[in-house]
């Protein structure tokens, strides 16, 4: 071999290069042969190409996106820092322009967007101004202003493609402007009015979000142009200064605004938590909104109050070590969900009703349905019609679906204890001892163990729940050592960007550490005071309701906080990460059963609120068959939208299930 080399090298074609590529492919193909057959089909390139990929900007959002993904946090996959808006592709661009600057465009402007904002508010501003200027013409001192809003009652009826510019290159402002009549009589009368005017449209249009064009609009009117000598303002073609140009007054890319680094929808919806907390809290005896309403009003505040948590914890953990933002996830991740199950369970102690703690077990139930079924489905949906086949580590999968089956098979151990030696009891009997033709008809039979057979399970079942209350967290923190420490390689996280290398340079993060704290504690407080609401309220609706009761906790109780989660998987899907996706729902679902129900048990000791972990066989059977199918769903490690419609179909047929089933013991 070293002669044959030898005599090639001297060869007038020989290329060093060429070679050691040939010896590179020579040695793996050995590699290859010597690993078996198997592994020089699929597999190896399988591995090689499956990659949970983190893609950061720098080093405090690859921080916080891994410690997101380690701890199974999973409240809405927002930026903790500021991004530079010239990084930013066009589109967010024109979201955060100030209309002052002419653009290219093409196209009519016709559109349905501009059609409907004429419909919604062209028509009463220009009506407005009109008004306004025949005041100003009647004062005759105002006359520069009521010419003014003449052509201002013009403008705002179709503004687009129109241009507001100032005649003079000097911008005068209102400090500057000389001492006449006519500026007191515009300050007095006519400011004021329009004022009111353009405070209105624009608080519509910024909280129906994808208006916020005629938001900025009318900002910029009021707080520019209107406080202008009215001879420097025309409306003409783009020729000099523009003060306001505007193209369309709808764009659907504003569910991406935010405003220091809080989306827009999370900041138009904290008003209706104010809301809920002052006619929930003064209109005690329901005279003004009845409780219906304030429960569906109190249940949708959960909403942005998930979003300030997340954004909270995302920003302490993003700039804290691994063990402060172990305790901040361990502390607050899960603290939506249970402010609802413990102010729902001192509700129905207080009450003396059992069907609430019927109603937080169908929203753990549900949760658990909905993790291991809908999201992980809906995201193999939607990513499979975008990438048509996914793959997915199939070895972090099964760790996963290992933690599962651990939590499920150890939280329903006491109901299959209860099956073999519980008491079954029947309320009511139908049988006649004369006539033994007649069928045997008993009703409302069940296994009880806590009240009518006490010594059974003060001795038996209340030191098992308790075991299994030590037993699953212990098993979820070894699950975070296998995956964190000792076998991190099974995931092969990875940082892709190399912006993230760099220590901090240019990243600025939105919210410090003591102002992350205060919002985290003032939410939490919050969406405490939120979940007694919603649970005080919801008394009516499982009185009153024809819909089973089980039907609504493992729906409307148990999906409403899982809000956020679904949008992250979807996000990752379509981004062709579907790993990511799947491990949202698996991460909730093992959170569920090994640290939220073991502290609901350990509340329970503390103050007997009567939580009895024993399920009904609706759930029992629904649950372990759920499990069973999506492990056999993960098995192949490749996901595509027949087998996400697979999973979705069977959470529905569940949901009817549930449906249609009769009103749990106690409700």
């Amino acid at each position: 071999m070293k002669l044959a080399l030898k005599r090639t090298s001297n060869h007038p074609f020989y290329s060093k290069e060429l070679l050691q590529i040939f010896l590179q492919k020579l040695i793996l193909f050995c590699f290859l042969l010597s690993s078996g057959h198997s592994r020089c089909t699929d597999d190896v390139w399988q591995e090689a190409s499956i990659r949970t990929t983190i893609r950061a900007e720098n080093e405090f959002e690859a921080h916080k996106l891994a410690n997101n993904y380690k701890f199974g946090f999973r409240k809405w996959k927002s930026h903790v820092t500021e991004r530079p808006i010239e990084d930013r592709s066009d589109v967010v661009k024109e979201l955060y322009s100030e209309l002052n600057y002419i653009k290219h465009h093409s196209g009519s402007l016709i559109t349905a967007g501009n059609v409907i904002y004429v419909l919604l508010f062209g028509w009463w501003i220009s009506i407005f101004y009109f008004l306004v200027s025949l005041l100003m013409f009647c004062t005759i001192a105002g006359i520069p202003y009521g010419k003014l809003c003449l052509q201002l009652s013009g403008y705002f009826l179709w503004p687009f493609g129109k241009a507001l510019q100032k005649v003079s290159e000097k911008y005068i402002y209102l400090q500057n402007f000389p001492q006449r009549h006519s500026t007191y009589v515009w300050l007095v009368l006519g400011y004021p009015l329009l004022a009111v005017v353009h405070f209105l449209a624009i608080f519509l249009s910024w909280m129906m979000v994808f208006t916020i064009p005629v938001s900025k609009m009318n900002v910029r009117t009021l707080s520019i142009i209107l406080l202008m000598p009215p001879e420097e303002v025309k409306v003409r073609t783009v020729k000099k200064v523009i003060l306001l140009c505007c193209y369309r007054a709808f764009n659907w890319y504003y569910y991406k605004y935010t405003v220091d680094g809080i989306n827009v929808f999370a900041v138009n919806l904290l008003p209706l938590v104010i809301f809920t907390l002052v006619i929930g809290y003064v209109d005690r005896d329901n005279y003004y909104v009845s409780s219906e309403a304030k429960f569906a009003i109190a249940l949708s505040s959960i909403i942005p109050l998930s979003y300030y948590i997340g954004m909270g914890i995302a920003s302490i953990s993003a700039q804290s070590n691994f063990a402060v933002g172990a305790v901040v996830n361990a502390t607050f991740g899960s603290i939506t969900e249970m402010a609802f199950y413990i102010t729902a369970l001192l509700q129905g102690h207080r009450a003396g009703n059992k069907c609430y703690a019927e109603i937080v077990k169908s929203a753990l139930t549900g949760t658990l349905l909905g993790c291991i079924l809908f999201i992980p489905g809906i995201c193999m949906i939607i990513g499979g019609c975008k990438h048509s086949e996914q793959r997915f580590n199939s070895r972090s999968a099964g760790v996963s679906s290992a933690l599962l089956f651990i939590s499920v098979g150890g939280v329903f151990t006491p109901t299959l204890f209860s099956k073999a030696y519980g008491n079954f009891i029947c309320e009511g009997c139908n049988i006649s001892l004369s006539n033994t033709t007649k069928p045997f008809i008993c009703n409302n039979c069940h296994y009880d163990l806590s009240e009518n057979n006490r010594p059974l399970f003060l001795s038996h079942i209340e030191p098992l729940v308790y075991t299994i209350s030590v037993l699953l967290p212990a098993a979820y923190l070894i699950g975070l050592i296998f995956t964190l420490k000792t076998h991190s390689h099974i995931y092969d996280l990875h940082i892709s960007d190399a912006h993230c290398h760099g220590a901090d340079h240019g990243a600025v993060v939105h919210w410090s550490r003591a102002r992350a704290l205060v919002v985290l504690i003032l939410a939490t407080v919050l969406m405490a005071a939120c979940a007694d609401l919603s649970t005080e309220h919801i008394k009516p609706i499982i009185s009153n309701s024809s819909v089973s009761q089980y039907f609504i906790g493992v729906t409307i109780l148990a999906m409403v906080p899982e809000l956020p989660e679904i949008v992250n998987g979807i996000q990752f899907a379509l981004q062709n990460n579907i790993s990511l996706s799947l491990e949202v729902g698996s991460c909730i679902a093992v959170q569920v059963c090994m640290l939220q129900i073991p502290l609901l048990i350990f509340f329970n000791a503390f103050y007997d609120v009567g939580f009895v972990l024993i399920f009904s066989d609706l759930h029992l059977w629904a649950s372990i068959f759920s499990v069973i199918l999506v492990n056999y769903i993960f098995m192949d490690g490749k996901s595509d939208y027949f087998q996400g419609t697979a999973l979705v179909v069977v959470y529905l047929i569940l949901l009817a299930l549930y449906f249609f089933a009769p009103a749990p013991l106690g409700c």
